[in-house]
């Protein structure tokens, strides 16, 4: 019965919560959370005893991970759904990592005894969304790890740096943007070749994980799965952790992926014209939709050599998808897509697997 009514408090609560990011309300969402966490149950001093810090623990945790998650998932549907702009989705994201804090604040009291490690949390080079990674480095601080947080867009040279100065047994790298593959690619080789073994998390490695362990990472599907694996001991690396990304992806001995990205600007102009002849409507726009064109035409080519890079359609066909739903939500017809898709069928047509890739997704 107790279980029911928590469930059903926390309800309340996520409604709540979403009311106050959609009016900016950063008190008020701050004032959720607290009352979500039942705060003034516990005694805010460092003498507590075990079992109240084992509550205040798990009750942090269900906040971040069943209200504060699941509200910055409904603000990128919404923007994904074009119901808010990018600057609104910032200044709620913003107040979300207040939110955070505020749990971090209230349940620090209960954060006592020997750490159990160390391990180093990041986000990949180019990756700016940074809320899933910060979920995660205070999920493992509740369970007793002592965190290095480094935040969004970490070059590799600098990630590799702190492992080796702070001797962390591992690093968990967060990335949502697929486009970011081979950098994370490179990210995680750089970490193994100096002996530290690394768990990927995010939507960029793909339905369940799968790109993460063609690169050989771990996978962890969310904070409490990083935490298990952390806690079973993630494998170490092998003799051969110093390699080149070939030795994990022997089709990019191709060389496909390596042209398509040196080529990009061309194929970029010459899409852009293609498109503009099989797609008349587009005379008529603005600058502004000219612009968001040349940005969508930019992220097909991206897409399309990341498919390449991983050698799989379905990373392409469902970024097609994708931007079909984005393009309905503007009102633009998704039928657009068709000429930027036979445009590069035509100038690639000498590259079997890009060929492979754009036909899956043209069909």
């Amino acid at each position: 019965m107790n279980g029911d009514r928590q469930n059903d408090s926390l309800t309340e609560s996520r409604e709540e919560l979403w009311q106050a990011l959609g009016e900016f309300d950063e008190t008020r969402a701050i004032a959720v959370v607290r009352r979500a966490l039942g705060t003034a149950e516990f005694k805010q001093t460092h003498d507590i005893d075990v079992s109240t810090a084992e509550q205040m623990r798990a009750a942090g945790e269900r906040v971040l991970l069943e209200l504060i998650a699941p509200a910055q998932e409904r603000v990128g549907l919404a923007w994904a759904a074009d119901d808010i702009t990018v600057a609104q989705e910032h200044a709620v994201t913003a107040i979300s990592e207040r939110c955070v804090a505020a749990v971090a604040d209230a349940t620090a009291p209960a954060l006592f005894g020997p750490f159990t490690g160390r391990v180093l949390v990041a986000c990949v080079d180019g990756e700016w969304h940074a809320m899933p990674a910060l979920l995660v480095s205070e999920v493992l601080r509740m369970r007793g790890w002592r965190v290095d947080y480094l935040g969004a867009q970490v070059p590799t040279e600098y990630l590799v740096a702190h492992v080796q100065r702070t001797r962390a047994q591992a690093v968990l790298l967060s990335s949502s943007i697929p486009t970011l593959l081979p950098g994370a690619h490179n990210a995680i080789a750089s970490c193994q070749s100096v002996g530290v073994p690394v768990l990927a998390g995010g939507a960029a490695f793909g339905p369940q994980g799968c790109y993460a362990r063609l690169m050989r990472a771990e996978w962890a599907p969310d904070a409490r799965g990083a935490a298990t694996l952390l806690g079973m001991g993630p494998g170490e690396p092998g003799e051969d952790a110093a390699r080149l990304p070939d030795m994990d992806l022997p089709h990019l001995g191709d060389q496909e992926y390596s042209m398509i990205r040196r080529s990009k600007l061309q194929l970029v102009k010459q899409t852009l014209t293609d498109v503009e002849e099989g797609f008349p409507e587009m005379r008529r726009y603005t600058a502004s939709q000219m612009e968001r064109t040349v940005e969508d035409i930019d992220f097909i080519v991206s897409y399309l050599a990341t498919a390449v890079y991983v050698d799989d359609p379905g990373l392409f066909t469902r970024f097609i998808t994708w931007t079909a739903d984005i393009l309905s939500a503007r009102g633009v017809p998704p039928r657009c897509l068709h000429p930027a898709l036979d445009s590069l069928l035509g100038q690639l047509k000498d590259f079997p697997r890009a060929v492979g890739i754009l036909a899956a997704a043209r069909a």
